[in-house]
């Protein structure tokens, strides 16, 4: 499994991931689904040069109740082993670790279609991930999770992850409670 840049030759697994009902967005789920694929059928080429946006030039984020946040600049990468697997996002704040208050994700977040699960390629990504973003500058990236989702939470474990806390996650992304994890880098 590698990690791929999101390219009009691996398109077409990404859209049947889709349609299956596949989403990298798991606070939004099949509507950023839909809504990715009718930005892929207008403009496919617009799509693909959208998953790479390390100016923040994109469009604000638009959470579950509406409310929109200003996007971070990010990339995503693509799972590969010759059929799409998942996909892999970074998101950062130039010159510094942290990310902004408020901000309700990480600065990674990936998600394995259901089909290549349990076969080890959401650490293989992360740790694939966590090498090229090195030359970034951070010293450190956090990584959320929801309280039970353990498989997530053992591959951030297996690439050198810390627990730093509990917390509630803002109402605006559906709230409960969640983990927050940290990956030095140094």
């Amino acid at each position: 499994m590698e990690l791929v840049r999101p390219a009009r030759l691996y398109l077409d697994g990404y859209i049947d991931a889709l349609q299956r009902g596949w989403s990298a967005d798991n606070v939004r789920g099949a509507a950023a689904a839909r809504e990715e694929l009718t930005a892929i059928e207008r403009d496919p080429d617009a799509f693909l040069a959208g998953c790479e946006d390390l100016e923040a030039k994109g469009p604000p984020l638009t959470m579950p109740d509406g409310t929109t946040m200003n996007r971070l600049p990010g990339y995503r990468r693509w799972l590969w082993d010759g059929a799409f697997c998942g996909s892999i996002g970074f998101r950062f704040q130039r010159g510094t670790s942290a990310l902004p208050p408020g901000f309700p994700f990480g600065h990674i977040g990936y998600a394995v279609v259901p089909w290549k699960r349990r076969q080890g390629y959401a650490t293989r990504a992360l740790a694939l991930l966590l090498e090229e973003i090195r030359p970034f500058g951070l010293h450190s990236v956090l990584l959320t999770t929801d309280v039970d989702n353990r498989p997530s939470q053992r591959v951030i474990e297996n690439v050198g992850g810390l627990l730093v806390e509990r917390f509630e996650k803002p109402a605006y992304v559906g709230g409960g409670p969640a983990l927050l994890w940290r990956i030095d880098l140094g």
